[in-house]
């Protein structure tokens, strides 16, 4: 019944504390008519080179941001509409990746991702980010196969939990669907 962060209940933490200590990347992205550099620093200040070039690299979008017209500096158009629905979702994972917090929630951001680039920004994200908790949720389970703990949810309740590999030993929903999806490809 409690959500804890560090062993405080969430209750008890700030809101604005809460947010600060998180990045959020939903599969809805957001982006503005603005450059590809200005959308992943947006709302932070005095963000290095460097540093969004290092989030561009972990996100898996410094390939494609290269090939554009002006690289970083490229426009995007309103709503991200000169890219790709997974070039945005990369732009706005870069974006949370800038902010450096210590939680990460990824709600369904990957759906637009090819198994490709999915499997290189999962490998990217475990090994760039080993001490931070990175939370997904996800209905494409070939991007939690490497997740330290997989919560499996019916009708709001738990009824499987553990990693991928006591999940795929174990007969019920999570196997079946993970073959199932498997199957699909």
């Amino acid at each position: 019944g409690t959500i804890r962060i560090d062993g405080h209940d969430i209750r008890e933490i700030t809101l604005a504390s809460i947010r600060g200590n998180m990045g959020i990347v939903t599969q809805e992205v957001i982006l503005f008519n603005d450059t590809i550099r200005n959308n992943i620093a947006y709302a932070q200040q005095n963000v290095s080179e460097d540093a969004i070039r290092e989030a561009a690299d972990a996100a898996n979008a410094t390939v494609f941001i290269e090939d554009t017209p002006n690289g970083f500096n490229t426009l995007i158009g309103e709503r991200g509409v000169n890219l790709s629905g997974g070039q945005k979702q990369r732009v706005a994972i870069g974006r949370a990746i800038v902010r450096e917090p210590s939680i990460y929630l990824f709600d369904d951001c990957f759906s637009s991702l090819d198994s490709e680039t999915e499997e290189r920004l999962i490998s990217n994200l475990n090994s760039t980010f080993k001490d931070k908790t990175i939370v997904i949720v996800s209905h494409r389970l070939s991007c939690l196969k490497y997740s330290d703990r997989i919560i499996v949810l019916e009708d709001g309740k738990i009824i499987q939990e553990g990693n991928h590999s006591k999940l795929i030993d174990l007969e019920g929903y999570y196997k079946d669907l993970y073959y199932k999806q498997m199957k699909e490809k």
